[in-house]
């Protein structure tokens, strides 16, 4: 077992053994123990009672965070010239078809996002090993395939994120930095949280939030009570 850090251990001091945090107590609390010199990302982790094996179970959604990612999302938009125009506006990055799926197949991946159009999926399709591993193919599912190019930019820069749960029944989820106020910690996870309570597949039986974990970049975790929520 690797040995822990004097802050590590500085950290975990600060958690008290056994004890179940409130969403607010947790989001004060993660920023006290966040020790790196960088501002750390904060995390939530919450485990569902579901199977993923089975596709009535699959949890899977989108949910804008009141209070932004606190990270600059870089936008790719995959669109025919008749869109240009609306995506460069809204504030994508990068705005182009041919000469950007070339750069794709070439491997070139330098994005967070990519929005694109129905038409266009198509020629996305052949990209998949690359764009799919990388959680960058685009999915109406989340809002990255659409007509409405615009909106779909605007909403990805404001803080909106898609999550999913994995095989283990988790669903892990970044909901700002340290250097956010406890409030916009509180804030965004609590929306995050009554996204995936509204998401309950009705195939789900017994307790549906089972455990729910803050933590930022290296610090310890501080559980949550999921009554509280």
């Amino acid at each position: 077992m690797a040995k822990l850090t004097k802050k590590h251990k500085e950290a975990l001091a600060k958690i008290e053994p056994n004890k179940l945090y409130t969403v607010q107590e947790a989001s004060n609390l993660v920023k006290e123990v966040s020790y790196v010199k960088f501002d750390a990302s904060v995390d939530v982790a919450v485990r569902l009672g579901v199977d993923p094996r089975k596709a009535n179970q699959m949890v899977r959604g989108v949910v804008t965070l009141p209070h932004g990612t606190g990270k600059d999302v870089k936008v790719l938009a995959l669109v025919t010239p008749d869109k240009e125009a609306e995506a460069k506006e809204a504030g994508a990055d990068y705005v182009g078809l041919d000469e950007y799926l070339q750069k794709i197949k070439e491997g070139w991946t330098d994005v967070d996002v990519i929005v694109t159009m129905p038409s266009v999926m198509g020629k996305l399709g052949p990209l998949g090993r690359i764009l799919g591993p990388r959680g960058l193919m685009p999915n109406p599912k989340t809002g990255t395939v659409t007509m409405d190019v615009a909106k779909a930019v605007a909403e990805v820069k404001a803080g909106k994120i898609d999550f999913r749960v994995d095989k283990t029944g988790i669903v892990h989820a970044a909901v700002g930095k340290a250097s956010f106020t406890p409030e916009q910690i509180a804030g965004n996870a609590n929306e995050l949280i009554q996204t995936l309570i509204k998401l309950k597949p009705t195939a789900a039986k017994g307790t549906y939030i089972k455990s729910i974990y803050f933590s930022s970049t290296m610090s310890p975790s501080i559980p949550v009570d999921p009554k509280a929520v």
